[in-house]
């Protein structure tokens, strides 16, 4: 059988990835349930993790230890049916008023609309990089995979392997990259209608409660620290002329907000990243 190009520049990037330490899918072994107490349930001795959402209370976990460049992969099945004002949080950050963050959050939808993937960087504390897209598959009916790669050179968002973020290191332009805090992996779900569906205007219906969402298949490759990333494969993992097609082609189709492009918001000039930020 033979492989198409994108086909084998995903082969390419996994036979990359096993020359990094890899980190086999247990919850038990790799996460702490940290708040919500019974809605945050793991099950098939570690291989499957919930977490639930009612009138009273969300939940959450984080990872035991800390990351530091690599890539991380995390398959969820979202909240079913009307998730209007949920919020399943899932993302890496360091902690303090300096901190790093990369962040994927699901904002629910009312039955039949298409959930958002709300994406967002944070670099020694300030945000404000907000890119936001539909999906085009339905994200509650089976898992789907969604991954960070990290390296000094770059951040790019996966989902089923298709790249449909990429943040550049620019500190040449005077923008903090992160590349000194190692993260911890987060993950809520939580209640958020004061902002998250329309703006706040759709309310959580909680005669739908308890809403969930399920994850499994958690994968971490990584080195044991920056100086050893700088001989692994990771140094060399860019995008191919193939997976850029494939960005260009998420952005085009499915982003429905980009900071990059915000001119109103930025009346004083966009941000100096954003110059860094074409394909």
């Amino acid at each position: 059988m033979g492989f198409s190009s994108y086909e084998y520049s995903v082969l390419v990037l996994v036979l990359a990835m096993m020359v990094a330490t890899a980190s086999a899918s247990n919850f038990y072994q790799d996460f702490d349930i940290t708040w919500g107490d019974h809605r945050a349930k793991m099950f098939n001795g570690g291989q499957l993790l919930s977490l639930s959402l009612d009138k009273v209370s969300g939940s959450g976990f984080q990872s035991k230890r800390e990351y530091l460049f690599g890539r991380i992969d995390m398959q969820l099945k979202l909240v079913a049916g009307n998730s209007a004002g949920t919020v399943t949080a899932y993302y890496l950050s360091s902690q303090g008023p300096t901190h790093d963050e990369i962040d994927f959050e699901f904002l629910g939808n009312l039955s039949g609309d298409p959930y958002i993937l709300h994406t967002n960087m944070f670099t020694q504390g300030k945000g404000n990089r907000e890119q936001q897209f539909y999906l085009w598959f339905d994200p509650t009916r089976n898992f789907h995979t969604y991954s960070v790669i990290w390296n000094p050179q770059q951040i790019i968002f996966l989902v089923d392997n298709t790249p449909i973020r990429l943040f550049r290191n620019a500190e040449s332009m005077g923008v903090p990259f992160p590349k000194n805090q190692p993260m911890r992996i987060y993950s809520s779900l939580w209640n958020a209608d004061d902002w998250a569906t329309r703006g706040g205007l759709v309310k959580t219906d909680w005669s739908k409660a308890p809403f969930t969402a399920y994850y499994r298949n958690f994968r971490a490759y990584t080195s044991t620290s920056s100086n050893s990333f700088s001989n692994s494969a990771w140094q060399f993992q860019e995008l191919d002329a193939n997976s850029r097609r494939r960005l260009r082609w998420v952005q085009k189709n499915f982003m429905i907000y980009n900071y990059c492009t915000d001119y109103k918001r930025f009346p004083q000039g966009l941000p100096p990243e954003c110059k860094n930020s074409k394909v």
